[in-house]
């Protein structure tokens, strides 16, 4: 039996938007986060159903318990926020390093630690991390490390919260999101040769792969990739 809500952390656009409008279409009570209270909760509105938008900045951790005090028991808990940034050890931007750093790495977790009570039973959880973490590139240095760092956090949530199950999910290039889509074709094709299946991964690819690492009860601890086979 479900009893509690669909949240989605960094659901104003993106993957994230798409999987909190797959589960409002589904009729389920979904919370969207985005750092601008107004545009989350335009974001809600214009998706429709129960749908409610908060505001909630992962890179400011001290403020992310009280950004969800009026958010009742939760099924499913989707971290999805991230912002791209490129930053080398040769050109090092600390400002930029701490806040990646601090937005997917203490901010996830903090959202966890703010929420543990409210898990309902059963409940599920999905870390967002990204291909990165295998195949860095030049600037990715934050990027593949954070990224990286989301296969240690699945390892200990998914002890530390059982039966609460904590799965993640690393994307390769999804090719019809906001970031890849207006790149030119050349690149995406590219990107497309470089698979086995000769396809890159779409946004509706990912929000089924998220899905599946939610709702089926016997998958716990997993970092699911979807690319494709990206070789």
């Amino acid at each position: 039996m479900i009893t509690g809500a669909v949240v989605v952390i960094g659901g104003t656009s993106g993957l994230g938007y798409e999987i909190a409008r797959h589960y409002a279409a589904a009729g389920r009570p979904v919370v969207l986060s985005g750092r601008d209270p107004g545009r989350a909760a335009m974001v809600a509105a214009e998706i429709g159903g129960d749908v409610r938008g908060i505001g909630l900045d992962l890179t400011v951790p001290g403020q992310i318990d009280a950004a969800l005090a009026e958010v009742g028991a939760v099924t499913s808990l989707v971290l999805s926020g991230i912002d791209r940034g490129v930053n080398s050890v040769a050109d090092y931007d600390v400002t930029q390093a701490v806040q990646l750093a601090t937005q997917k790495l203490v901010g996830y977790i903090e959202v966890v630690h703010a929420l543990r009570s409210r898990l309902a039973d059963p409940a599920s959880i999905v870390v967002f991390g990204g291909q990165a973490r295998l195949r860095p590139y030049p600037g990715s240095t934050m990027v593949s490390t954070v990224n990286g760092g989301v296969t240690g956090m699945v390892r200990t949530l998914s002890v530390e919260l059982a039966p609460v199950r904590v799965n993640s999910i690393h994307p390769g290039i999804v090719g019809d999101s906001p970031f890849w889509a207006d790149k030119p074709a050349q690149v995406l094709e590219t990107f497309r040769a470089g698979t086995l299946t000769g396809q890159l991964a779409t946004m509706a690819d990912v929000v089924a792969a998220t899905r599946f690492l939610l709702e089926n009860p016997s998958v716990n601890g997993v970092d699911l990739v979807v690319d494709g086979g990206w070789r």
